[in-house]
């Protein structure tokens, strides 16, 4: 098949124009490629989708299989009002974000999503997914009978940029007998999808034109099972010294992601209930399949280690800032 990747030089699309590599299919990559290229022989065309319709320009021809990660929705449309026609199938990968109530109702594709970004206001990590929303319904009216929506949860694993998932392995791997700091987490579920097993169910659904709205969201665990198989995998015999989320939100340490934060953490208070159990088994019938999550903690750490255990992080507590929590809650538990 003839695949163009819009995008392709970094985490999820670049494991996806590996896995088409891998498959034996030709395979073309627009992107800036200022610090990463594709997988060879991918070929790059460098163009920056900020320019519009012209940034298209260097591609020629008919498409077999298109795939869009933006959640940038003047890119999306300019995209596909130049591609659409030109394309076979096209995969749009957006995101469980979209979900309007994360508190309960239904966990499948059925949910109700949030309203759209409207046209002409600016994109931002705070309406997020309202503009996943409006690039989904930009492709949804150009090729809605060519069309694969994939609405991943969250994505861990090898060259993850944002440090979420990471962060716990490589915590236990920097020292295997100090104490370390993790939330109280008996009963919080999480989920994270390997990009791995993403990429071969983006790309099996490539192959077989599957269309239609998918989650794929990894298995479902306690985030203390996950905090105990990362300890494992990293060798570390200290101790984990878990902490109540009123204390931790009290003392200025963010949830989920970001500098400051414990990541994978979603406190009760946040109504994010349902947010880590949203079924895939939709995409489970068609062809998406899920590793262990050893498998996962295993391949993540590997990276980690050579990346830099030690490096500055996008989401995480410093050393510092890890030392200094820990003073305080065990004066605060002395104190009580």
């Amino acid at each position: 098949m003839k695949i163009l990747v819009l995008g392709g030089t970094v985490f999820l699309s670049s494991a996806v124009v590996a896995e088409l590599v891998l498959r034996g299919h030709e395979v073309t990559c627009l992107a800036r490629g200022e610090s990463e290229v594709p997988p060879k022989p991918a070929k790059l065309v460098r163009a920056d989708r900020g320019e519009g319709r012209v940034a298209y320009d260097g591609l020629g021809g008919d498409w077999d299989a298109v795939m869009d990660v933006s959640w940038e929705p003047s890119y999306v449309r300019d995209a596909l009002e130049v591609l659409g026609e030109r394309a076979g199938h096209w995969t749009y990968v957006s995101s469980c974000s979209v979900y309007a109530d994360n508190s309960g109702g239904e966990l499948d594709e059925s949910a109700s999503v949030l309203s759209a970004l409207s046209p002409g206001e600016s994109s931002s990590l705070a309406n997020y997914g309202e503009s996943k929303v409006a690039c989904e319904e930009y492709c949804r009216a150009a090729l809605e009978s060519r069309l694969h929506i994939c609405r991943p949860g969250l994505i861990g694993g090898p060259g993850d940029p944002s440090d979420r998932f990471g962060y716990w392995p490589a915590r236990f791997a920097r020292s295997h007998d100090d104490e370390v700091l993790v939330p109280q987490a008996e009963t919080t579920l999480t989920s994270t999808i390997d990009v791995r097993d993403l990429a071969q169910w983006i790309v099996t659904a490539m192959e077989s034109k599957i269309v239609g709205n998918f989650n794929a969201l990894g298995a479902q665990h306690t985030l203390a099972e996950v905090l105990s198989l990362c300890q494992s995998a990293a060798g570390h015999r200290g101790e984990m010294i878990p902490i109540d989320e009123d204390w931790l939100l009290e003392h200025d340490v963010a949830p989920w992601s970001g500098e400051g934060s414990l990541p994978l953490w979603i406190p009760r208070s946040m109504g994010y209930d349902v947010f880590a159990q949203r079924t895939s088994d939709r995409a489970l019938a068609r062809g998406l399949s899920l590793r262990p999550l050893e498998e996962l903690i295993s391949a993540t750490l590997e990276f980690e280690r050579h990346a830099g255990i030690d490096r500055h992080r996008r989401a995480g507590l410093s050393p510092e800032r890890e030392k200094w929590l820990l003073e305080k809650w065990s004066v605060n538990r002395a104190a009580t």
